[in-house]
């Protein structure tokens, strides 16, 4: 069965960036820390990155996020989606209007400009089909940010929320959960490692 997954580093007073997020700095001040854990050499680290990047079937990003990684500081053939794995799933963007150009042209691109909900059913039709292919249960990965994934709870789209909580307080910056209809979740999985603190929970209908 083909979940949806929504997956974001986070610091430990919640915000997804620092302050003075850019082009020329993706994760703002300071908001390189976020993603410590996604590099380091931590066994359970690498598993969890591993895995989940092999698990991606398909991944959704709004256009600011997709601005980011496709812009000359983004995603090349050595650091990608899940990092140094540079996984290569279907990707679906929600945005108002498709990019005049691609620089990653490498990649599976699909822009949807009717909404985030039929952003995600896009991606869900591409995950199934990927897993048919495959013969394994593939996920959607809701990958960022913060505000794609907070409307995706507030609609909700979401069925696992997983959260890398990160050992940093960054004071400003772009918040995950601020504004956030009320939710109730299901504890599912902690795992500490010596770079964050890896959350699992689900979404209680």
């Amino acid at each position: 069965m083909t979940r949806i997954i929504a997956d974001i580093s986070v610091s430990l007073d919640g915000f997804v960036t620092g302050p003075d997020p850019s082009v020329d700095s993706g994760l703002g001040t300071g908001g390189e820390a976020l993603h410590t854990w996604a590099f380091s050499d931590d066994p359970d680290d690498r598993r969890l990155l591993r895995e989940g990047t092999a698990r991606s079937g398909a991944v959704v990003l709004g256009r600011h996020l997709f601005d980011l990684v496709d812009g000359p500081k983004g995603w090349d053939d050595t650091s990608g989606y899940g990092a140094g794995e540079v996984g290569r799933p279907a990707f679906v963007v929600v945005t108002g209007s498709p990019p005049r150009t691609v620089r990653t042209t490498h990649l599976d691109w699909t822009f949807v400009t009717t909404g985030l909900p039929d952003a995600v059913a896009a991606a869900r039709e591409r995950a199934e089909a990927a897993s048919s292919e495959s013969g394994k249960d593939l996920d959607v990965v809701l990958m960022g940010g913060g505000a794609t994934i907070r409307s995706a709870l507030d609609a909700g789209l979401v069925d696992v929320l997983t959260l890398h909580l990160a050992p940093v307080v960054l004071g400003a910056g772009t918040p995950l959960f601020t504004g956030a209809a009320p939710r109730t979740l299901v504890q599912r999985s902690v795992l500490a490692t010596s770079t964050a603190t890896h959350l699992t929970y689900d979404l209680v209908r």
